[in-house]
C-alpha cells in the first residue's frame, strides 16, 4: 500500500507454493494496516507479469475484484517496468529484466518485450547493461563470462513502492496503455482430452 509516494503497509510471504490461497487474506491485512478502505483508494496497481499461470490469473482476478468493488480503476504493470522504476539510475545502462521460467530458461526483456530465453543462448549485449529480476545472478553471469559489460543489480522482486510509481504513469499516460491481462509467455500446459472434457450424449 502507498500513501503520497510513501510505503504506508505491506504483506511479503515467501513460500513456494499457496501463494494464490493467501493473496486475498494479505490485501485484507494490509488495507487493515494502512487503516483504509478500498473506496479510499484511488486505484488497484497489479503486475501482468511475465509469472505462472496460477499467479497470474489468481492476482488479476483478486485486483479486478478489489477494484470493481471499489470503483476504481485497475493499473497494469510489467516487470519490467516496475524494475525501471527500482533502478531509475543506472549510469547509461540499458535495463535487463530476467525472470526464471523453471524450464532452463528465462522470460527476458532487454527493451523490446519479453521472450523465453535458454540460458545458454543469451543475446550479445550490444551496450552496457544492468540485470534485474529473479533470474538476474544467472544471466549477469553467464554475460560476465563471455565478456559482455554487465552490472547485477539488488533488484530481484517487484517492491509496493516500485509498481506503485510505474502505475502512476500509467495513469498519468507516460507509459502507453497496457491490458489488464496476464502476460504469458509461454502457452499454457494444459492441453483439452482430444475426445473433448464429457463423453458425448446418448442419442
Amino acid at each position: 500500500m502507498v500513501v503520497d509516494g510513501a510505503l504506508a503497509a505491506q504483506a511479503i510471504v515467501d513460500v513456494d507454493r499457496g501463494q494464490s490461497e493467501r493473496l486475498a487474506v494479505m490485501a485484507q491485512s494490509v488495507l487493515e494496516e494502512a487503516a483504509l478502505w478500498p473506496d479510499q483508494l484511488d486505484a488497484v496497481a497489479v503486475t501482468v507479469g511475465p509469472g505462472s499461470f496460477t499467479g497470474l490469473r489468481a492476482a488479476l482476478a483478486l485486483a479486478h475484484g478489489i477494484a470493481f468493488g471499489a470503483g476504481r480503476p485497475v493499473v497494469p504493470v510489467s516487470l519490467a517496468e516496475v524494475f525501471a522504476e527500482a533502478l531509475p539510475r543506472r549510469g547509461g545502462r540499458t535495463l535487463w529484466t530476467a525472470i526464471d521460467s523453471r524450464r532452463a530458461r528465462v522470460f527476458l526483456d532487454t527493451g523490446a518485450g519479453f521472450h523465453a530465453v535458454p540460458l545458454d543462448a543469451l543475446p550479445a549485449a550490444q551496450d552496457p547493461v544492468a540485470v534485474a529480476g529473479d533470474a538476474a545472478i544467472a544471466v549477469a553471469a553467464r554475460l560476465a563470462t563471455r565478456g559482455d559489460d554487465v552490472m547485477l543489480s539488488d533488484a530481484r522482486l517487484p517492491w509496493p513502492r516500485h509498481v506503485a510509481c510505474a502505475a502512476e504513469k500509467r495513469l498519468a499516460g507516460a507509459l502507453p496503455p497496457l491490458a489488464a491481462l496476464p502476460l504469458y509467455i509461454d502457452p499454457p500446459e494444459a492441453r483439452l482430452p482430444a475426445g473433448g472434457l464429457r463423453p458425448a450424449p446418448l442419442r
